[in-house]
């Protein structure tokens, strides 16, 4: 059996109990790390369990259980080295410091800068934790929201969730610099002067993108979900960020738009039109008699107006004559909004088209040449609106 003595014994400076402390905490550390972290992670939970309403234990606990490992692992290490003397107490280097009116030299040991560094990653750790709680948060609001109608409060929840985490962040750095690096804050912020006025003007553009974000959430011109139009780019609003909006276009690509743009550019708001508008123009062959024309335009316009998924005010006429036809304008409005209603509507009005013109002895033109004098003698190409498609 050992005695007292053994433990007492000093290799390299260090008693063979403080070596026997060492490896007892890392080993616990170790094994005990996961099971603390999960029973940590569910305690923590139930100050969370009425807010959540729901059984959400599984996505707090997978959210937490990495940073609280980590505080754990960093505490279990900074423990089991403080039971070692060497060569944490040698002076590694000394700085002066003022006394009184004096300046002395302060000797900075091993010991020192390891509590330097282990406070700063502890207190990384526990900002860590405050972030992942708050991505929680938001994954319940999210939750919430997604069982109402309202589409705001699904663009305002990704929007609080990232402004809040950017004041921890910025909370957690100026607690680094204040605990870890014993930094005067209230002085620094003070004492910015010209320099802070030269941060504020090299974030105005983000700023100006902050103030923007919050238009748009007090404003509404649109919300997530909304098919809408900016500067050229037409897709469906994904996210409305802290810094910009997220727009998954018609090609399935993402584009980035500065919140700023979203609100001085011309924006337009599809999701908001209460019909679709189409627009083309065909051509009838010039054998086409006058009579027949005014049939086909008549009969066209009766058809679209007579249908029940058009708003009844559409309008066909005989425009002009074109190069190789007579050009037929055609305009209507779809009340539908469903893109593959709408779809379905349109080729049924043009079946019919066809099926009109045919039955009133005309056929549809097409570029055509003339043999004149054993010459070919080419027709000029038809006019460019003749089948000239245009959907709104």
């Amino acid at each position: 059996m050992l005695d007292a003595a053994f433990f007492d014994q000093v290799f390299w400076g260090n008693t063979v109990m403080a070596y026997c402390l060492f490896g007892a905490i890392l080993f616990l550390g170790i094994i005990l790390k996961r099971i603390i972290s999960k029973l940590l992670s569910k305690l923590l939970f139930k100050l969370f369990r009425n807010f959540s309403q729901q059984s959400h234990d599984d996505a707090f606990v997978a959210l937490l259980i990495k940073p609280i490992s980590l505080l754990i692992q960093l505490t279990t290490l900074y423990l089991a080295i403080n039971q070692l003397r060497h060569p944490l107490e040698v002076a590694i280097f000394h700085y002066r410091k003022l006394v009184g009116k004096m300046k002395i030299a302060v000797p900075v040991s091993l010991g020192d800068c390891i509590d330097r560094i282990f406070l700063f990653l502890i207190i990384l750790s526990i900002f860590w934790i405050i972030l992942r709680i708050i991505d929680f948060i938001s994954h319940v609001l999210l939750y919430k929201a997604s069982l109402t109608n309202n589409k705001s409060d699904d663009q305002l929840v990704p929007f609080l969730k990232e402004l809040l985490k950017t004041l921890v962040i910025f909370i957690g750095f100026f607690t680094l610099l204040g605990f870890v690096f014993e930094v005067n804050v209230l002085t620094l912020i003070t004492g910015l002067g010209i320099g802070g006025i030269a941060i504020a003007l090299a974030a105005k553009e983000s700023l100006e993108n902050l103030i923007g974000s919050f238009t748009i959430f007090l404003d509404k011109p649109f919300v997530v979900g909304d098919l809408v139009k900016v500067d050229g780019v037409e897709g469906t609003v994904e996210k409305v960020g802290f810094r910009s909006t997220r727009i998954r276009t018609s090609e399935r690509t993402m584009a980035t738009i500065p919140n700023r743009g979203m609100i001085d550019g011309v924006l337009e708001n599809l999701s908001l039109r209460n019909s679709r508008k189409v627009a083309f123009t065909i051509g009838l062959t010039y054998e086409t008699k006058a009579e027949s024309v005014r049939r086909i335009v008549t009969e066209i316009e009766s058809y679209i107006n007579g249908h029940e998924g058009t708003s009844g005010d559409g309008t066909a006429s005989f425009k002009s004559f074109g190069d190789s036809g007579l050009i037929v304008e055609i305009n209507y409005f779809v009340t539908i909004l469903n893109n593959d209603a709408f779809l379905d509507i349109r080729q049924e009005i043009n079946l019919e088209i066809m099926d009109i013109v045919m039955r009133n002895q005309s056929d549809f033109a097409y570029p055509t040449q003339r043999l004149i004098s054993d010459h070919i003698v080419p027709v000029a190409s038809a006019e460019k609106e003749v089948g000239n498609d245009t959907t709104d």
